[in-house]
């Protein structure tokens, strides 16, 4: 297979054609781009690549599968916009398995996932009460958002409780400054109700030392009817926030 340079006056009259394409479609569905630029350009870089190499804008995230047109063709290699994202992917998950097709609605969610993405990783000041809102529904939390949650909570724009699952011993050793309360995993079922008493409906936070347990404690949570639990991954020991011992 000869390889595409992506610098050639063919490939760039190929892109600007994928473009007209791409914005075809969008219009067509009702679909809008990812916000995220660089989604949207390899997707759109691999389409004309494969227009140029196979005829078809094949899709680019997955193996094209036959030697001969007529191989591709009884292969039911996905052709873009394929069947599988118009009828199943685009309508339940909001955007295709590639990603340059999306919902207006995912679109602005996306939008502002990447937003607090960007905050909490980069320290740039701190969330909104919006953005902590938003970050508070995520079912996993690395160490960075936890600590943009604690002090977003700090400043009175949220509410939540966190909860440590390890054992006494461990919480004694060292703790996130601003746990609430202890429910060791060992004791879950006899602890869980009594220290969270009222409290089904809040959102709840729950950390343990890489991020197994509280998973596991998490989900238990759930089955009892708490509506909202998130889980700190990958526990304590990827947060680098401030700690304490006692």
């Amino acid at each position: 297979m000869q390889p595409i340079d992506m610098n050639s006056d063919e490939f760039q009259a190929e892109l600007e054609k994928t473009w007209t394409f791409v914005d075809k479609v969008n219009n067509q569905f009702g679909f809008v781009l990812n916000p995220n630029e660089e989604v949207n350009e390899g997707v759109a870089m691999g389409l004309a690549r494969n227009k140029l190499i196979y005829g078809k804008r094949f899709c680019p995230c997955f193996m094209v599968i036959g030697e001969t047109k007529e191989e591709q063709k009884a292969a039911d290699n996905r052709i873009c916009p394929c069947t599988p994202a118009l009828e199943k992917e685009i309508p339940e998950d909001g955007t295709c398995h590639c990603g340059i097709f999306c919902t207006p609605e995912y679109a602005k969610a996306q939008m502002m996932h990447d937003e607090i993405e960007e905050v909490v990783h980069q320290h740039s000041g701190g969330l909104t009460k919006e953005q902590a809102e938003v970050l508070l529904k995520e079912e996993q939390l690395d160490g960075d958002e936890l600590e943009a949650l604690i002090e977003a909570r700090n400043l009175g724009m949220i509410n939540f409780t966190l909860v440590d699952t390890r054992e006494f011993m461990e919480f004694q050793m060292s703790h996130i400054v601003g746990t609430d309360t202890l429910v060791p995993t060992s004791q879950f079922y006899a602890k869980v109700e009594a220290e969270l008493a009222g409290k089904k409906s809040e959102p709840i936070i729950v950390y343990c030392h890489s991020g197994s347990r509280s998973y596991q404690v998490q989900h238990a949570m759930k089955s009892l009817g708490f509506e909202h639990v998130c889980n700190l991954r990958p526990g304590i020991i990827g947060f680098s926030g401030e700690t304490q011992r006692g």
